[in-house]
C-alpha cells in the first residue's frame, strides 16, 4: 500500500498515466504511429522519431516556462523571440545577399552564438521589467509580445527571407548516432535543466522565490537576480527553438513564425504538473506534456475530426487533465475515500455492538 501511494503521489504519475493512455488508444486504432524503422543511410526514422522531433519547439519553450511559472511568473513573450531568433540567424547567414545562397556572410558558430546572445538580452529585458521596475510578468511580457513581433518585421524588413546555406540546415536536419539533431539537442538542454536545478541549489532558489520571494528575500536568497536569471534562461531557450525552427525549413515568414506557441508551452507547463501559483516545479513532466501536445492534434486528424473541432477536443481534453492534477479535486477524492472507510468502520462497531 505504501508503494502504491509513493507511485501515484509522484509528480510523474499522473502526466505518465495520461501519456499512457493516449499511447494506449492510438496503438489500438492506428498502430503504426508509433513505429521505428532504420533508413537507408542507417538513421533511425519512423512515427515515434517524428513525435520526438515535432515536440521539440514546444518543449524547449516549455522547460524555460516551467522555471518562470515556478517563481509564480508567466513569459508570453516566448513566441516572439523564437521569431527573433529565426530572423537574426537568417539574416546573419544570407548577409546582405537577396538571393538564397550556399555561401555565408559569416562563421556558422558565431551566428549561433550571437543569436543566442539576442535571446539571452530579450529575456533580460522581461526580467529587468519583472524584477527591478515592478511590472506583473503578464504585463511585461506581453509588452515584448508585441514588441517582438515588430521587430521581428524590422530585421527581416516585413518579408519572408530564405537562405541556400546547407550547413545551417543540418543543425536541424543532420543526425547524430542515428537520430536528429533537434531530439539530441532537447536531451542535452533538459539534462542541463535537471542536473543544474536538482543537483545543485539554484532549484530550491526558484521554488522559494515561487513560494514566497518576501520569505525568501529574508532568508538571504537574491530573488532579484533568480528573477533575471530565470527569463534570460526562457529567452535563451525561446532563441534556440528559434535557430531550429530557421534551419528546419531554410526560410522564415516572420508574420506567423512562432504564432501561438507561448499558449502551447505554458499547456505543456501545466500538463506536466507546475502549478501556475509558483513553487515545485516538474521538468520530467513538462517534456511529456510537450509531447501529449502533439498527440492530441495528430490523434484528431488521424479519425477524420475537422480543425475547428479539433481544437475544442483538444482544449476540453486538457481542462480535464488540468482537473484531474488539481489539488481540490485529490482532497475531494481523498475526502469521499475517507467517508467511505467511517462509514465501514461504523457498521462495523454497530454489528459488533
Amino acid at each position: 500500500m505504501s508503494v502504491l501511494k509513493r507511485i501515484t503521489g509522484s509528480a510523474m504519475f499522473t502526466p505518465l498515466l495520461v501519456l499512457l493512455l493516449i499511447v494506449i488508444f492510438n496503438l489500438i486504432v492506428q498502430p503504426g504511429i508509433f513505429s521505428v524503422s532504420i533508413n537507408a543511410d542507417g538513421n533511425l526514422s519512423g512515427g515515434l522519431m517524428l513525435i520526438l522531433l515535432r515536440s521539440v519547439p514546444v518543449m524547449l519553450l516549455a522547460l524555460g516556462m516551467t522555471l518562470v511559472i515556478a517563481t509564480g511568473g508567466v513569459d508570453l513573450s516566448v513566441g516572439s523571440v523564437l521569431a527573433i531568433g529565426s530572423a537574426v540567424s537568417l539574416s546573419l547567414i544570407r548577409g546582405d545577399t537577396v538571393a538564397p545562397t550556399a555561401d555565408t556572410a559569416m562563421a556558422l558558430w558565431l551566428v549561433v552564438v550571437i543569436t543566442m546572445i539576442v535571446g539571452v538580452v530579450c529575456g533580460l529585458w522581461n526580467g529587468f521589467l519583472v524584477a527591478k521596475i515592478g511590472i506583473p510578468p503578464i504585463v511585461a511580457t506581453l509588452i515584448f509580445m508585441v514588441a517582438g513581433r515588430g521587430l521581428t518585421q524590422v530585421i527581416t524588413l516585413e518579408r519572408s527571407i530564405t537562405t541556400g546555406h546547407l550547413p545551417f540546415g543540418q543543425i536541424a536536419n543532420g543526425f547524430t548516432l542515428g537520430v536528429q539533431n533537434p531530439i539530441w539537442i532537447a536531451f542535452i538542454i533538459f539534462m542541463m535543466f535537471w542536473l543544474f536545478t536538482r543537483k545543485t541549489a539554484f532549484g530550491l532558489f526558484v521554488e522559494s522565490t515561487g513560494i514566497n520571494k518576501s520569505a525568501a528575500k529574508y532568508s538571504g536568497i537574491k530573488s532579484t537576480k533568480i528573477l533575471l536569471a530565470i527569463y534570460a534562461i526562457s529567452g535563451l531557450c525561446a532563441s534556440i527553438a528559434g535557430i531550429l525552427s530557421a534551419s528546419n525549413i531554410l526560410a522564415i515568414q516572420p508574420a506567423r513564425a512562432g504564432e501561438d506557441m507561448e499558449l502551447d508551452a505554458i499547456l505543456a507547463v501545466v500538463l506536466g504538473g507546475t502549478n501556475m501559483k509558483g513553487g515545485k516545479f516538474n521538468l520530467g513532466g513538462t517534456v511529456i506534456g510537450a509531447i501529449i501536445l502533439d498527440l492530441l492534434p495528430r490523434t484528431m486528424t488521424f479519425l477524420g475530426v475537422g480543425i475547428q473541432y479539433s481544437m475544442f477536443i483538444k482544449a476540453v481534453v486538457i481542462v480535464l487533465i488540468v482537473l484531474i492534477q488539481s489539488p481540490t479535486t485529490g482532497r475531494f477524492v481523498k475526502s469521499l475515500f475517507k467517508t467511505k472507510v467511517s462509514n465501514k468502520q461504523e457498521v462495523a462497531a454497530n454489528e459488533s455492538v
